[in-house]
C-alpha cells in the first residue's frame, strides 16, 4: 500500500490539507475536496459526454454494420474499428471518469488513514516517534496498531495529551494534533461505521446516493438512454451494493466522499448536457427502437440454443468417431450449397467417395438430402473454432477465406491436411479479400486467368510458397448458363426493360442514389425493375419499406416494379439491360445473355487496402467497360441516352460479350470435372502417402509388411490414375496451372 500513498496519496494530501486549512473542518474539508477533484475531473467528463454522444449518433450505423455482416464477427469488428477511428470514437474516453477515480479512491483512503502525514504535514521522523509512544501505551508492538496507526495516535492524544508533552522532537505539535476534529454531524469521520452505531449512516447514505445517480443517468445520460434496460438496471443495483459495502468497511471519511461525490456527479452529468447538449448533433428520429423479446419469445431462444448445442456435441462426436474422412466441404450456411452443388453431385454420381459436408446454419437444407454417402454435420461458428483446429481429414474443402488469420486456424492433429479454397464470385481475389486471405490454403481452384496471375504475383510479392492452383471454371455460371439456355433471352420487350440489381455493400447504389438511377430511365420511355439483392432485403427491411414508399406514385402507375421475391430469376435473365454497381450480377447477366451492362461507379468496394501493390488489375475494374459502360453518379442524368446507345447494337455487343467470357473462365459448362478429378487424384495422393509413411513406420518396427488381397478398381481409383494436365471430356482442360499468363512457374 506504500507505494499508493507515494502515487497517489501524496498529492490528494496537498490538496485535502488546503481544503483543510480553507474550510477549518475535517468533514467540510472532505466535502471541498470532493467538489475540487469533480472541477478538475470536468473536462474528463466533458470529453465522455461527447463520446456518448458520438457513440449514439453512430447507432444507426453500427447497427447497419451488424445487419450488413452478419454472421462473420472478424469483419463486424473490423468494420466496427473502422466506423470508430472515422468518427472519433474510444471507449476508453467513456471509462476516463470512472478509471481516474481508482487512484483518487486509493489516494483518499491514503490520506484518511494518514493524517499525521498528510493532514497536519508532520515528517516521518515525529510520526515514528508518536507511533512508537501510542503503542507503548497500549502495550503492544508499532506493527500491531495496522495501517490506520496514525489514527490511534489522534486517538490517544486527544484522549491523554500529557502522556506525550514529554516527547522532545514532538511535544511542540501536540496542541495541534489535540485540535484536530474529525467529527462531522456528530460522527467520527475516522471510525469505521458498525450497525450499533450512528456512524452506519454513511454506508446507508453512500447506497441512496449510489441509486440516485444511477436513476438519473438512466434517464438523462444519452447512453444510458439507449442501453437495454436490463444493462441498466444491473449496473444500478451493483453500483448501490459496492457503494453500500465500500461505505461499510472504510473509515466514515471515504463514506462521506463517496455521498457526497454520487450527488456532486448529477450535476456533472447536467452540465455536460447543458454544455454539448446531445439533441444539437444526434438524430434521434434514426436512432434504431430496441425491440423487446416477450417471455415466451426469450424462452424459445434459450430452448433453440440448448437444441442446436446438444445437437452440435452429437454431430462432433460422430464426425469425429468415423475413420474415413478423405473430404470434407465446410459452408458457413445454407446458401452455400450452390457454390458446392455441382461438384458434390458429380463426385457422388462418379466416385465411390463418401463427402462429409460440415455446415454452421442449423436450418441448412443440406439436412434435406437422403444421401448415404453425403454424411452432413451441423457445428456452429464458436464450437467451429476447436472442431477446426483438431480437424483430422485429408482435404478440407471451402469458401471461407482468411484461413489461420483469423479465428478459423489450420489443424492441429493433422499438419498434412489440405486446404483447398473455392470462391464464391467472379472477382479479384487480391481486390475482394483481405490481405493474405489465400496465404496459409494450399490449393486454390481458379475461375479464370485472372485468379491464376493474381496469386503467382501475390505469392511473388510476398515471398510466399507457390500454392496448388487448379484450372476449374465457375460452377455457379454453369448452371446459369443451362438455366437461361432454358429461357426466352431473345425476346422483345415493349417497352425495353432496364433491371437495377444493385450490390449490398455501404454506399450502393440502393441506398446512395436509386432515384437518381431510375428516375431518367423512367423518363426515357424504360420499364425498370428495381431487384435488390436478397441479403439487402433479408437485413434491411426497414430500408425497403423506406424505398418502396419513395417509389409507391411510379410502382402504382406500373411503369416500376419493386422485386423482393427471388423465387425466379425469369425477370433478370429476360431484362434487355442490367444496371449495377459493384455487383457480379453484370457479369452473370452479361455472360448468361450477350446483353450489356450498366456500371454506376459508387464508391469501390475494397477489402485489401494494398491491392494496388499487385500489378495485375481486378477484373471488377476492366471488366467494367468490357461487357458494358461505366457512369459517374454525377452523370446519373444521362444514363437514359448511354441505354439507348448500348441497345443499338445488340449484336455487336453479344459478340463481344462472348469472347470476353472465353478469355476470362475456365472449362466453360464443364467446372466440375476439373475440380472432380483434381479431388479424386489429390484423395488417391493422400492415400499413398500415408501408405508410405506406415510403410517407412513398419520398416523401422521390423514388422513385416502386408499384402492386400487384390480388389477391382473403384471409380476413384480409376479417376486418381488419370493425369492431372490431360483433357477432361468433352476436350476440356481440367489439370494444375504449370505455366501460363504472369510468369507462371512449375509446381514443385
Amino acid at each position: 500500500m506504500e507505494i499508493f500513498n507515494t502515487l497517489f496519496g501524496v498529492p490528494l494530501g496537498y490538496l485535502l490539507h488546503w481544503c483543510y486549512g480553507l474550510a477549518g473542518s475535517y468533514g467540510l474539508a472532505i466535502l471541498l475536496f470532493t467538489l475540487a477533484t469533480k472541477a478538475i475531473l470536468f473536462p474528463l467528463s466533458y470529453l465522455a459526454q461527447k463520446n456518448a454522444v458520438t457513440m449514439v449518433r453512430i447507432k444507426p450505423q453500427l447497427e447497419d454494420v451488424k445487419r450488413r455482416f452478419a454472421g462473420n464477427n472478424t469483419l463486424i469488428l473490423e468494420e466496427q474499428r473502422k466506423l470508430y477511428k472515422r468518427e472519433h470514437y474510444s471507449a476508453l474516453k467513456g471509462m476516463l471518469p470512472m478509471l481516474i477515480q481508482i487512484p483518487i479512491i486509493l489516494g483518499l483512503i491514503n490520506v484518511i488513514y494518514k493524517p499525521l502525514q498528510h493532514l497536519l504535514r508532520f515528517g516521518s521522523q515525529a510520526i515514528d516517534a508518536l507511533v512508537s509512544r501510542t503503542a507503548g501505551l497500549l502495550d503492544v508492538e508499532p506493527g500491531a496498531l495496522g495501517y490506520g496507526a496514525q489514527l490511534r495516535v489522534i486517538e490517544q492524544v486527544q484522549a491523554a495529551p500529557a502522556a506525550f508533552e514529554d516527547m522532545p522532537a514532538v511535544g511542540h505539535r501536540i496542541g495541534r494534533i489535540a485540535d484536530v476534529d474529525m467529527h462531522f454531524l456528530g460522527m467520527n469521520l475516522a471510525e469505521v461505521p458498525s450497525w450499533t452505531s450512528p456512524t452506519i449512516v454513511w454506508p446507508i447514505l453512500s447506497a441512496l446516493s449510489a441509486l440516485a445517480l444511477c436513476l438519473y443517468q438512466n434517464h438523462y445520460y444519452v447512453l444510458n438512454r439507449y442501453q437495454s434496460p436490463i444493462a441498466n438496471w444491473a449496473m444500478t443495483i451493483f453500483m448501490v451494493l459496492f457503494s453500500g459495502y465500500f461505505a461499510l468497511v472504510l473509515p466514515g471519511g471515504l463514506g462521506l466522499y463517496w455521498t457526497a461525490g454520487n450527488l456532486m456527479s448529477i450535476a456533472v452529468v447536467w452540465l455536460c448536457n447543458l454544455a454539448y447538449r446531445p439533441d444539437k448533433h444526434i438524430d434521434f428520429a434514426k436512432i434504431p427502437k430496441r425491440v423487446a423479446l416477450t417471455k415466451a419469445e426469450r424462452a424459445a431462444v434459450r430452448a433453440t440454443k440448448r437444441a442446436n448445442h446438444a445437437r452440435e456435441k452429437a454431430d462432433s462426436k460422430r464426425f469425429f468417431a468415423a475413420k474415413d474422412k478423405p473430404l470434407m466441404f465446410y459452408s458457413e450456411g445454407s446458401g452455400y450449397w450452390k457454390y458446392f452443388r455441382r461438384l458434390i453431385e458429380h463426385l457422388l454420381a462418379t466416385t465411390d467417395l463418401t463427402i462429409h459436408y460440415v455446415t454452421s446454419d442449423p436450418q441448412d437444407r443440406i439436412f434435406e438430402r437422403a444421401e448415404p454417402r453425403l454424411q452432413t454435420y451441423y457445428i456452429g461458428p464458436r464450437a467451429l473454432i476447436a472442431f477446426m483446429m483438431k480437424l483430422d481429414v485429408d482435404i478440407a474443402v471451402m469458401t471461407l477465406p482468411d484461413l489461420d488469420t483469423y479465428h478459423i486456424k489450420r489443424s492441429l492433429v493433422r499438419k498434412d491436411a489440405e486446404y483447398v479454397y473455392l470462391d464464391h464470385g467472379m472477382t479479384s481475389l487480391h481486390l475482394m479479400l483481405r490481405e493474405g486471405a489465400l496465404d496459409h490454403f494450399d490449393t486454390i481452384f481458379c475461375y479464370g486467368p485472372n485468379h491464376v496471375t493474381e496469386v503467382r504475383q501475390t505469392e511473388a510479392a510476398y515471398g510466399l510458397p507457390p500454392k496448388r492452383l487448379v484450372e476449374t471454371g465457375y460452377g455457379l455460371l454453369d448452371d446459369l448458363l443451362e438455366s437461361v439456355a432454358e429461357l426466352d433471352t431473345g425476346r422483345v420487350n415493349d417497352p425495353r426493360v432496364v433491371l437495377v440489381a444493385p450490390s449490398w455493400q455501404p454506399d450502393n447504389l440502393m441506398e446512395l442514389c436509386l432515384e437518381a438511377t431510375v428516375r431518367p430511365l423512367l423518363a426515357a420511355g424504360y420499364h425498370v425493375v428495381v431487384r435488390p439483392h436478397p441479403e439487402f432485403v433479408k437485413r434491411f427491411g426497414d430500408k425497403i419499406a423506406t424505398i418502396r414508399e419513395a417509389l409507391a406514385a411510379d410502382i402504382t402507375a406500373g411503369r416500376l416494379e419493386l422485386q423482393t421475391d427471388f423465387s425466379s430469376n425469369f425477370t433478370v435473365y429476360t431484362a434487355d439491360l442490367v444496371v449495377t454497381d459493384w455487383s457480379t450480377i453484370a457479369q452473370e447477366f452479361s455472360y448468361a445473355t450477350g446483353k450489356p451492362s450498366i456500371f454506376v461507379n459508387t464508391p469501390m468496394k475494397v477489402m485489401n487496402p494494398n491491392w494496388e501493390l499487385i500489378e495485375a488489375r481486378p477484373l471488377d475494374i476492366t471488366l467494367r467497360d468490357q461487357i458494358g459502360v461505366s457512369i459517374e453518379v454525377s452523370n446519373l442524368d444521362r444514363i437514359g441516352e448511354v441505354a439507348d446507345e448500348l441497345m443499338a447494337t445488340p449484336a455487336a455487343w453479344r459478340d463481344r460479350i462472348e469472347q470476353v467470357l472465353r478469355d476470362n473462365i475456365f472449362n466453360i459448362g464443364h467446372s466440375e470435372v476439373a475440380m472432380g478429378n483434381y479431388l479424386v487424384a489429390a484423395v488417391a495422393r493422400h492415400a499413398a502417402s500415408r501408405a508410405e509413411r506406415q510403410a517407412a513406420l513398419d520398416r523401422r518396427l521390423g514388422r513385416l509388411p502386408v499384402t492386400p488381397a487384390p480388389a477391382a478398381k473403384t471409380a476413384v481409383g480409376a479417376a486418381a490414375d488419370t493425369t492431372l494436365d490431360a483433357a477432361a471430356p468433352g476436350g476440356v482442360p481440367g489439370g494444375l496451372r504449370g505455366d501460363g499468363p504472369a510468369g507462371v512457374g512449375p509446381l514443385k
